[in-house]
């Protein structure tokens, strides 16, 4: 998620184009990052000693690791670690952005300071960004520390991601009295938790996620991409559902619906978190309360 966070800051800061963004995410797909980016990222090494060891490694038949150890840059046990981290999703776009020439690992460093800075991150919030975690990534991006919003927002982006798009990234959640779009997908249920969830947007970012979840390239009418959205809705609720069950919570779902006619939800309080997903943006929304209503203009 945060190699999509990144990209999206550079493009906006001037320092990537559309264009070279796309190559550097089709170039991530195919590697995996160097152990020098990565013990740099992760603040093992300095900059200094990385390239001193790909400079060696030039002359010497040595694996980088090795090379770090016996200079004493790093431990084996850190080797290890960095070697389990090179299928992390970030490190493997910063590896991309490297091998273009685009940005330094310098410059990187920089931006992702400056990216901490602007959004107000803890030095464990970024290692959690990094980390490729949506589960524990979501809740960075929420302003409260109440559990039900925390768990079902994590439980929801974490299944679209794991059903839908592994490319979905998330933006800062806001609290509203109502909402308008252009279509509504929405389930509610009671108990001994009572809340509201739905995926709100325009029809044509809808659609996009309803064909990719449901493998299926015709979904041609606004009811059938709605369909689809609903039995997404109750698939990852459903999952909350059961979790929540292992704590003896008793939880009713009641049967999901939608909207076509730029519908309006209001609440005494309703959580929006914007997720990109699919190409486009939606609203997932979220209310704990039993008082939600959907109205149709």
């Amino acid at each position: 998620m945060f190699d999509r966070l990144i990209g999206v800051y550079l493009v906006e800061k001037g320092l990537l184009d559309k264009n070279q963004l796309a190559e550097a995410y089709r170039i991530q797909e195919s590697n995996c990052a160097k152990l020098g980016v990565i013990a740099v990222a992760e603040k093992l090494m300095t900059i200094a000693q990385a390239e001193q060891v790909n400079a060696m490694q030039a002359s010497m038949d040595k694996r980088f690791g090795d090379i770090a150890i016996e200079r004493g840059y790093l431990s084996e046990t850190q080797v290890s670690r960095l070697v389990e981290l090179q299928g992390n999703p970030y490190l493997a776009f910063i590896q991309a952005l490297t091998d273009m020439g685009c940005i330094s690992m310098a410059k990187l460093t920089d931006l992702e300071e400056e990216y901490q800075k602007l959004h107000g991150f803890t030095e464990s919030d970024m290692a959690i960004l990094k980390s490729g975690d949506v589960e524990k990534i979501v809740p960075l991006f929420l302003d409260t520390d109440d559990p039900e919003y925390r768990s079902m927002f994590a439980m929801g982006v974490k299944n679209m991601y794991r059903l839908v798009d592994n490319h979905i990234y998330v933006g800062k959640a806001y609290k509203v009295k109502s909402l308008k779009d252009e279509v509504l997908g929405y389930q509610k249920f009671h108990g001994d938790e009572n809340a509201f969830v739905g995926i709100a947007g325009k029809y044509e970012d809808v659609q996009r996620i309803a064909v990719a979840y449901t493998k299926d390239e015709f979904v041609e009418t606004k009811e059938d991409a709605l369909d689809a959205i609903c039995e997404l809705i109750n698939c990852i609720n459903g999952l909350y559902v059961t979790e929540q069950s292992r704590i003896d919570k008793y939880i009713e779902l009641e049967p999901p619906n939608f909207s076509l006619a730029f519908p309006e939800t209001t609440c005494d309080e309703l959580m929006v978190m914007p997720v990109y997903i699919c190409g486009g943006e939606v609203k997932y929304l979220i209310a704990v309360s039993k008082d939600t209503q959907v109205k149709t203009v």
